[in-house]
Parts: C-alpha cells; sequence; structure tokens
C-alpha cells in the first residue's frame, strides 16, 4: 500500500466538501485579524511576541558571517528596490543607508531570518512563521510609522493565521509544499493587513489574494539551494502586497480557505478546516513555537542531543564508528535523509550529516557547517556508515513528539543506544529566557560588538513600550557587507 510523507496509509483524495460546511472560515479569520488587539493580548502572548522577534532577528545577524551568500542578495536587493523618493520605507537587517519598499526589505529579511536554519519552528504546522512574519511586522511599522504594540500585534495575528493554516493542510501538504513558503503568505497577508488597520472585509481580501499567490515546492531537499530561503521572503514580499491590494480595493474570492476549489482542497489530501478557527483567539498556537537549539533542520534535533549523549558518555572514538542508525519517524526518512550534501544548506538539512558530524566533533554548532568540516575524510567516513530507518512505533508519537533512537556500533562490537523524545527548544523542553539570549548574543557576536548587541537586545525587549521603531531600526542598520 502506498504511504504518505507521515508514514500513515496514503489517503484517498476526498471529494471536496461543500463550502457551506465551513462558509465563514475565512470570514472568522478575517475579523479575528482585524479585532486583535495589544492590550487584549494575555501577557504570556506579549512575551513570547518579544522572543520571537529576539530569536529572528539574531538569525538574520547571524547570516552575513554564517551564510555571506545569501546576505549578500539580500543586500543587494534593498539596493534594487529602494524607497521612493518621500515615501517612508524599511530597513534590511546588516544593511545601513537607504531605505528599501517595505515589501522587499521583508522579503530580503525573510531570506537573512532563514539563511542558517537557526529559526523558530511550529511543530505541528511544521512551519518556520518567524522568517516569514516577523519581516513583515517590522517592515510595515517602520514604514508606517507604528508604535512597538502596533507591530506585535500585527506579528501574533500573522503567527495565529500562518500556523492555524499549517494545521489545516498537514501533513499531506509537506509531500511537495514548502510550508513556510505557502501557509506562511497567509500570515504574512494577515501580519500586513493588521498593519495597515484593514477592516474584516479589507482583511478577508488579503486572505483571497494570498491563496492565489501561494507557492513553494520541496525540491531543495535534495538539492540544498537558495530557494528554501527564498520562500520565507517571498511569502512575507507576497502577504505584503496582498494587503496593499486589499487596501486599494482588488476583490478575491472571499472563501479561499474552505471554498471546493479553494486552498485547503487544493493543497491538502485530508484538509481539516476546523483547524482554522478551533480556539481562535482563546488558544494562542504562538506559545507553541520552538525555538532551535542547533542551527540545523528540526528533525535532526532529538538525534544529535542523542549521538552527543552518547559519545560524551561513552567517550567514544568516532574512527572506531562502524555504523550509526537513527532510528525515527517517517518523514525524516522521506525528506531529510539525503547523504548528497555538497553544499552548507544540503548539510543542514540532511540528517545522517548532523548525526555523524556530531559523533566525530562532539559537538554540533556554526562551526560544524563549514566547508572544511563538511568535507573532512573521518565525518565523510562516518557519514557513510550513518542511516536513518523508519520505525512505526516512534511514527505514531510524531507529531505531538519528534523521536529518535540513535544506537552507535563500534567496530569491535559494542553498541549504546539513546532515545530522545523532544529536542532541547520543544515547547515541552523549552528554551528559557536566559538560554534564548544567550543563543542571540552568539548570533550577532561576530558582526556585533557587546555594547550594540546588549542596546539591540533591549530594544526588542522594550518593543511594548516604545512609541516607534526608530531606535530599533538605527541598531538593525550595521554594515553587515
Amino acid at each position: 500500500m502506498a504511504r504518505s510523507c507521515a508514514g500513515r496509509p496514503a489517503p484517498v483524495r476526498r471529494s471536496p466538501s461543500s463550502s457551506k460546511d465551513h462558509d465563514m472560515t475565512t470570514r472568522a479569520m478575517a475579523e479575528f485579524v482585524a479585532q486583535l488587539r495589544f492590550e487584549a493580548l494575555p501577557e504570556a502572548v506579549r512575551r513570547q511576541a518579544c522572543r520571537l522577534v529576539l530569536d529572528a532577528v539574531g538569525c538574520a545577524v547571524s547570516a552575513w558571517t554564517e551564510d555571506a551568500g545569501k546576505a549578500r542578495i539580500a543586500g543587494a536587493v534593498a539596493a534594487m528596490y529602494p524607497a521612493s523618493a518621500g515615501a517612508e520605507g524599511a530597513g534590511v537587517i546588516g544593511v545601513a543607508g537607504q531605505p528599501a519598499q517595505p515589501a522587499f526589505a521583508a522579503l530580503a529579511n525573510g531570506i537573512l531570518v532563514n539563511a542558517a536554519d537557526n529559526d523558530d519552528t511550529h511543530k505541528r504546522a511544521l512551519l518556520h512563521a518567524g522568517s516569514v512574519v516577523v519581516p513583515v511586522a517590522l517592515a510595515m511599522a517602520q514604514a508606517g510609522g507604528l508604535d512597538g504594540r502596533r507591530c506585535l500585534a500585527a506579528l501574533v495575528a500573522g503567527y495565529e493565521v500562518a500556523v492555524r493554516v499549517g494545521m489545516a493542510v498537514m501533513p499531506t501538504h509537506y509531500r511537495f509544499w514548502h510550508s513556510t513558503a505557502t501557509n506562511g503568505t497567509f500570515g504574512a497577508a494577515a501580519a500586513a493587513a493588521h498593519a495597515l488597520g484593514l477592516d474584516a472585509d479589507g482583511v478577508q481580501r488579503a486572505l483571497g489574494l494570498a491563496g492565489t499567490q501561494a507557492a513553494g515546492l520541496n525540491t531543495f531537499f535534495e538539492s540544498g539551494d537558495m530557494t528554501k530561503s527564498l520562500h520565507p521572503g517571498k511569502a512575507a514580499l507576497n502577504g505584503i502586497l496582498s494587503a496593499q491590494l486589499a487596501g486599494l480595493g482588488m476583490t478575491s474570492p472571499p472563501n479561499m480557505l474552505e471554498h471546493p476549489k479553494g486552498y485547503l482542497n487544493a493543497f491538502s489530501l485530508e484538509p481539516d478546516a476546523a483547524a482554522l478557527t478551533r480556539g481562535l483567539g482563546t488558544e494562542w498556537e504562538i506559545l507553541q513555537n520552538g525555538f532551535k537549539s542547533f542551527p540545523s533542520i528540526l528533525a535532526s534535533h532529538s538525534p544529535i542531543q542523542a549521538t552527543l549523549a552518547l559519545v560524551r558518555r561513552h567517550a567514544i572514538d568516532p574512527a572506531r564508528i562502524a555504523r550509526i542508525t537513527n532510528e525515527t519517524y517517517n518523514t525524516v526518512l522521506s525528506h531529510f535523509s539525503s547523504k548528497e550534501v555538497g553544499s552548507v544548506m544540503a548539510a543542514r538539512i540532511s540528517v545522517p550529516y548532523c548525526i555523524a558530524v556530531a559523533a566525530v566533533d562532539g559537538a554540533l554548532t556554526q562551526a560544524q557547517f563549514d566547508p572544511a568540516r563538511i568535507n573532512d575524510p573521518l565525518v565523510r567516513r562516518v557519514l557513510a556508515r550513518t542511516e536513518v530507518i523508519a520505525d512505526a512505533a516512534l511514527n505514531a508519537r510524531y507529531p505531538a513528539e519528534f523521536p529518535a533512537r540513535v544506537t552507535i556500533t563500534l567496530e569491535d562490537g559494542p553498541s549504546f543506544t539513546e532515545t530522545v523524545l523532544l529536542p532541547k527548544g520543544d515547547p515541552g523542553q523549552p528554551l528559557s529566557d536566559a538560554e534564548l539570549e544567550a543563543k542571540f548574543r552568539d548570533n550577532c557576536a561576530a558582526s556585533l560588538t557587546p555594547e550594540r548587541t546588549a542596546q539591540l537586545q533591549a530594544a526588542i525587549q522594550g518593543l511594548p513600550e516604545a512609541g516607534s521603531l526608530r531606535a530599533l531600526t538605527g541598531l538593525l542598520t550595521f554594515s553587515g557587507g
């Protein structure tokens, strides 16, 4: 029997349900976005919004040293699309001088946030919302002269919409589509529409325009090319464009999400329209976002932790490794198990590589993605001996958990096993404020002085009291290149 990417029997496509079944779904989301106010948000949601900005900005700053190619392209985008004379623009992180048009600033910043694959993840939506929504909220707030609270409210609106759309189309959506690109477009449109102050009719039009522009294929999982980081930037741009056109009165399908020929039915074999509004406004999905503790694909984090535990506990000599197996959930095998690591990004999204280099070096930091480490003969030898195995029992625990059982077998016979169910940084094993701030400082260390890093951190954490984003913008426009 054919099987889906999540390991379940491949479903027979159901006949699309009538839009009457959920004919208020898109409208309900639009009303939520239009009515959302910072003052009404729970304190935990407010704090999480600031944490998400801190993490995303740190990831973007690190791109200037960790992925110079993408950073150069992001900088060129700012030069190609400057703000019009007399118009308020938005800054590209790490680029000093002329601000860019807001949509293109968001494009550039989305590329930067995702460049080193260290950005946040919502595991049930399998979506890096921070690389899409944070650039939109910052760009729209800068261009619109909004205060910090309006910026954060727009961010929350974007997160809640993006991840709910993601949960409504997963897991079969992930067979072909990169959910950060596709589902992220709706979050970007929601954030931009909120920042523009659109009413519910306007937000509804923006969501319809977003749905017809959503795109982004998973082909990069084999090649490790730059389209992975283009996707969040392009989703951010398309979301802003959708909101701007909606503000001008452009029409779109009012039921884009739930229509029989709409987004859910087109992009999923098992759409769950109820996920779009379940708990909307009372259960905050933004609190279910995790923060990465390793700069690599999230699927690698549990096996990395297991591998590090083994090599440290047993003082394993990597030269003696005969075989490493990673028993895990099926999506790791179908999407993240390539050993063709011809680029830095290919290494970041290869679970076998991440395990192998962690076993050899006893660490997994940005240093393990230096081309010299990727091509090290011992790392390559251990990589060739590392296998991903789909395990039915572990697959049943996904996506509530991201399980991995790693076994390292040595050439003279002994083997050692470690199981990790939730990686550090998951909401079930969260990064503390101190740990997240340490990650931010590490990300900024190569580009900013400790004093400027501290100022940037304070500006982000002070957004709820900020009358504008002017101070933050000034700190972000350092000479990254």
